[in-house]
């Protein structure tokens, strides 16, 4: 069970489920995997710059028929140079990139939890503790953003209730 530390931050990573699930986070050798193809430097920054191992994430499915929080991942490596922007062959080559001095980042991630249940977008709006977070905020479309502890802590809660 992820127990918050006094310097671990918490993370909201969108996904979308056609692309890369939960599910296969979960089938992942490990359970583990990189966290890449990001290509937006503000999402970029915050891999870099703010990521920690032993950062929790609440796991997003985005662009899918039930837009929600699906469960709970952690991090468990820093940032380190997105070897797909490198591969003229991957979707999320970058031309501009180098070896040398590399555009583009990714962590990995490791599988945690899965819900019992969906927190879908509909429940997080109606939330009134999560007001505040990023992703209610018009025209945020940041495929990773920061999280407060408290936030974590009501959707945490919120994914692990059963529906009677």
């Amino acid at each position: 069970m992820m127990r918050p530390k006094p310097s671990q931050a918490f993370w909201l990573m969108k996904s979308e489920p056609s692309v890369f699930s939960l599910n296969d986070l979960k089938a992942s050798p490990g359970r583990t995997t990189s966290w890449e193809g990001v290509r937006n430097y503000q999402a970029r920054n915050f891999m870099r710059d703010k990521m920690r191992v032993g950062d929790g994430v609440l796991f997003y499915h985005s662009n899918c028929s039930v837009p929600g929080v699906v469960g709970l991942a952690e991090v468990v490596r820093e940032a380190y140079a997105d070897t797909s922007a490198f591969d003229p062959r991957s979707p999320y080559h970058d031309p501009r990139s180098n070896r040398e001095n590399p555009r583009w980042v990714m962590v990995d991630v490791k599988y945690q939890e899965e819900f019992p249940q969906v927190v879908p977008l509909s429940a997080i709006r109606k939330e009134p503790r999560l007001s505040r977070m990023l992703l209610l905020r018009r025209g945020q479309r940041l495929s990773i953003q920061p999280v407060t502890p408290e936030e974590f802590r009501i959707i945490r809660e919120m994914g692990r209730e059963r529906n009677s």
